[in-house]
């Protein structure tokens, strides 16, 4: 039978392997039993399997009687290592009963510590360690405790009540209480649960045990716990375990002490010992800030300038032991670690270590140095930082010692931080940024046509949207900070005005978003800027020496492509021409090629977009000189350079010389119903071919240029969008073919280049063999790709997404992190079939999740050539195809 209860400590046999597994005893009964095993001062007791909490939860939240024996075997296992007895009335035995998931989720799920008091243990507990205020301090303790987590009360009924307690006393501090006072609360405290609850608090120490296993497990799903999880990328079907394990009492006087250090400085990665302590204290008064901590070392005490003495200073026997296993320790995991001990009356107890967290700045000095030192090779340190975790290096953020008056969160859209004036449409945007001003686009949503205001502002704020909307994936792409989904967010175009939560505000006022938290404050709030030299450089050098798979960006603007290439881009994976169009200078020339009724009508608008279109891409191929750069042809249906009102109607029916009518008529000729699946992509080209007749012109007469003007000629990558069948991109290719001859014959210049297409239907990818006769590369659109396989609008299913991850319908949102056995499925038979064609064809992903670390690993698993991200995400792309080279 396999086993579901692990003890640990004294005798215990630790030799099976499935104990020190987190997937099956979890983080913390894992390490617990590992730091047994190599003779640590670890209390005994024992671990109840994750998988016995995947069975409570899937059966009716009932225990099993095989559960129940083992778990009092077990705890025959503790009495006999401590020689105590729970619920004995002369000298009893505590516990306390934790939780252990195999990913650490810091305070997100219950603990119970001092169970097994009654009213006739605390007499026992008090004969026995000769200090009745102890006694009864622990038995306030964990009736408070027990009350809110196992009964469901309300914890502040108790902390009032204590509060009242200390007032009346003149007291300041707990440790000021008397063992009368202790006394005293306990009554107040059995008064309360009978009082909110209609019974007494239980007295009975099994059922105590079994209430706390009971609750432990029940709070996997508490929505603080589904919240964590969700933020964190972590499964919702992986449960917890929970150990029960004997307790010992930091609580016992001057002597006595618990705390929390770090083998290392989580902030900064410096090699220095780093943490907290209290005299006379119990764990959950240092992580739930009940006492203002003192430092666990002289040198950071003195740095300070904090009086009360150090750990290393009050308790130098014990500092000493601790520092010794916090050497000890981190050899053995080769890994800074986060360890919580007690001291009791004196001695040292080790209660649970694991793998530290750490920003970004830490991880990569940590990695880095213990390269230097020995303790893991570079192959261990690239693996060792999260790729996503470089955002926080990649984008300004905010002064973390700054004061924040926050009015509002919203979603984490793009990271980053930025202050600047509110502004709400996007010319003003444009326009104030133009005067040297920092602005702040706020939107109920916002659209392609915003791309001009979005491009000026600091940062972008919108009242609906997620974190896929259009907003989230422009900004992403610029760099530029992003709220979204802000839901309390009402804004009045007609006053300029806006509400913010309960805040009254208007253009012109100043706020500061924070895009890695999804905070609004009012004001502005000082920032920081990214440093990417030294640990970051060199672990990004060590990363580039083990990928494979090449990284590209997807730009379209040269300020983009130069910052790309800053990360380290290999060239571009998508360069979207539409956001061209939107320029203030062009827009006029857009229209009217869109609403002229004639072939000839059309060709004379392009024609004055014609240069526009060639100086674009001259930039774009002087900034990636000698890289490939995938350029995508007209995407968007047309009605979205369309006027939106009449202001802008009657300024264009002046510029074509047509009355506004006729403008009108023509705009609602090309509405669509259901735009993402109408008239748009290599649509467009086959039905008016002279728009993408101009842009190849534009494209082939850059690089000409560029090759002429530099000798280091860019490699253009043509490439048809929204394909479905052969015909379209054979018919297409032809005509990008004709351009190129045209072009290479009047400017005397012959260039390489290649015309492939972007695979985002889903016919598109089964048919990919017959698709490959006419395309040289393919290039995954995953974002639409996950639209038209789903049936689900990226833009809209914000609303219900979250749901379907919670309820593991998804593992993750899909547009986040790819549905690989879906969508996935999809790009591997077009990736299969596309090379059966034509061995050479070149393979890559432009969608958002080219930037997303899972995914990557999933491109490198079906041996895609690169993947393409937004600039900022480069970095990220780089260290994610490394990981998944070396995995």
């Amino acid at each position: 039978m396999t086993k579901t209860v692990y003890p640990f400590g004294g005798d215990a046999d630790h030799s099976d392997p499935r104990q020190k597994d987190k997937t099956v005893t979890g983080g913390k009964g894992a390490n617990l039993a590992e730091m047994a095993s190599i003779g640590l001062p670890v209390p005994p007791g024992f671990t109840i399997t994750v998988e016995e909490c995947l069975r409570y939860l899937e059966g009716g939240a009932d225990f099993r009687p095989e559960l129940r024996e083992a778990v009092t075997g077990a705890l025959a296992h503790i009495e006999g290592t401590v020689g105590k007895k729970l619920g004995d009335a002369r000298d009893p035995l505590l516990v306390s009963v934790r939780s252990g998931a195999a990913v650490s989720m810091p305070g997100m799920m219950d603990t119970v510590l001092n169970l097994g008091l009654n009213d006739e243990t605390v007499a026992g507990l008090a004969a026995s360690s000769g200090d009745d205020r102890f006694a009864w301090d622990s038995y306030r303790r964990f009736i408070q405790m027990y009350s809110d987590v196992v009964l469901g009360l309300d914890h502040g009924l108790f902390e009032e009540a204590l509060e009242i307690a200390k007032e009346d006393k003149g007291y300041f501090s707990d440790t000021e209480m008397e063992t009368d006072d202790w006394q005293a609360l306990v009554d107040e405290f059995k008064g309360i649960v009978q009082q909110e609850r209609g019974s007494a608090f239980p007295q009975d120490v099994t059922e105590q045990l079994w209430g706390a296993i009971r609750a432990v497990f029940d709070s996997w799903d508490s929505e603080r716990a589904k919240v964590y999880r969700r933020l964190n990328d972590i499964p919702h079907d992986m449960g917890t375990a929970v150990n029960v394990q004997a307790m010992v009492f930091g609580n016992m006087g001057d002597t006595s002490a618990t705390g929390v250090a770090f083998t290392r400085d989580p902030s900064t990665g410096e090699k220095a010992y780093y943490g907290e302590w209290l005299v006379n204290a119990q764990g959950e008064d240092v992580v739930a800030g009940i006492r203002t901590p003192q430092y666990l070392t002289r040198a950071r005490r003195e740095a300070a300038g904090a009086e009360k003495p150090s750990m290393e200073e009050a308790m130098p026997d014990a500092y000493a032991e601790l520092a010794h296993v916090f050497d000890l320790l981190e050899k053995h995991y080769r890994d800074m670690q986060d360890i919580e001990f007690t001291v009791e009356r004196g001695k040292l107890f080790l209660l649970q270590t694991r793998n530290g967290k750490r920003t970004a700045k830490a991880a990569l000095k940590m990695a880095v140095d213990m390269v230097g030192e020995g303790l893991i090779d570079r192959d261990t340190a690239i693996c060792r930082v999260d790729p996503m975790a470089l955002d926080q290096l990649l984008h300004p953020t905010l002064d973390p010692d700054a004061p924040r008056d926050v009015m509002t969160t919203g979603l984490p859209a793009s990271p980053g931080a930025a202050s600047g004036k509110i502004v709400l449409d996007a010319d003003t945007a444009e326009q104030w940024a133009g005067r040297g001003e920092s602005v702040i686009l706020v939107r109920v949503e916002t659209s392609p046509e915003d791309i001009h205001g979005m491009h000026a502002a600091s940062g972008i704020l919108t009242a609906r949207g997620g974190m896929t909307s259009h907003a989230a994936v422009v900004a992403r792409g610029m760099g530029r900070c992003c709220v979204s989904g802000a839901s309390q967010v009402r804004i009045d175009r007609e006053a300029r005005t806006l509400q913010i939560g309960d805040r009254d505000l208007a253009e012109g006022d100043i706020i500061t978003l924070d895009g890695g938290n999804g905070q609004v404050m009012a004001g502005e709030v000082p920032t920081l800027e990214p440093e990417m030299a030294g640990d970051f450089a060199t672990l990004m050098e060590w990363a580039d020496a083990k990928r494979r798979m090449r990284v590209r960006t997807n730009a379209e603007t040269p300020a983009d492509c130069a910052r790309a290439r800053q990360f380290g881009a290999e060239g571009i994976g998508l360069c979207r021409t539409e956001h061209m169009f939107f320029d203030a200078a062009r827009i006029a020339a857009v229209r009217e090629m869109i609403l002229a009724e004639s072939e000839k009508g059309r060709r004379a608008a392009l024609d004055k977009l014609l240069p526009e279109q060639r100086d674009d891409f001259r930039a774009i191929f002087e900034e990636m000189a000698g890289l490939p750069c995938t350029i995508r042809l007209l995407d968007p249906p047309l009605h979205e350079f369309l006027p939106q009102g009449d202001a802008e109607f009657a300024e264009l029916s002046e510029i074509v010389g047509k009355p506004v009518e006729t403008l009108k008529r023509r705009a609602n000729e090309l509405h669509e119903f259901n735009p993402m699946l109408g008239h748009r992509g290599c649509r467009l080209g086959i039905t008016y071919p002279e728009i993408y007749e101009m842009q190849a012109r534009a494209i082939f007469e850059a690089a000409c240029d560029v090759a002429e003007a530099s000798g280091d000629a860019p490699l253009p990558e043509v490439m048809i969008p929204l394909v479905g069948t052969r015909r379209e991109l054979a018919i297409l290719r032809a005509l990008v073919d004709r351009v190129a001859k045209d072009v290479f014959a009047e400017k005397g210049c012959e260039l390489g280049y290649l015309v492939g297409t972007m695979i985002e239907l889903p016919r598109a990818a089964l048919m990919a063999g017959e698709i490959a006769q006419d395309g040289e590369f393919f290039s995954f659109g995953t974002n639409d790709l996950t639209q038209t396989t789903l049936g689900v609008s990226r833009d809209d299913s914000a609303r219900f997404l979250a749901q379907y991850v919670e309820r593991g319908i998804f593992a993750r949102d899909p547009f986040v992190s790819l549905d690989i056995d879906g969508v996935g499925q999809l790009v591997e038979i077009a990736a299969e079939r596309g090379r059966a064609t034509r061995s050479d064809i070149k393979l890559g992903i432009c969608g958002e999740h080219g930037g997303d670390p899972a995914s990557i690993a999933f491109c490198e698993k079906i041996g895609l050539d690169y993947v393409s991200a937004s600039p900022y995400r480069v970095p990220i792309a780089r260290l994610a195809a490394a990981q998944a080279a070396l995995r």
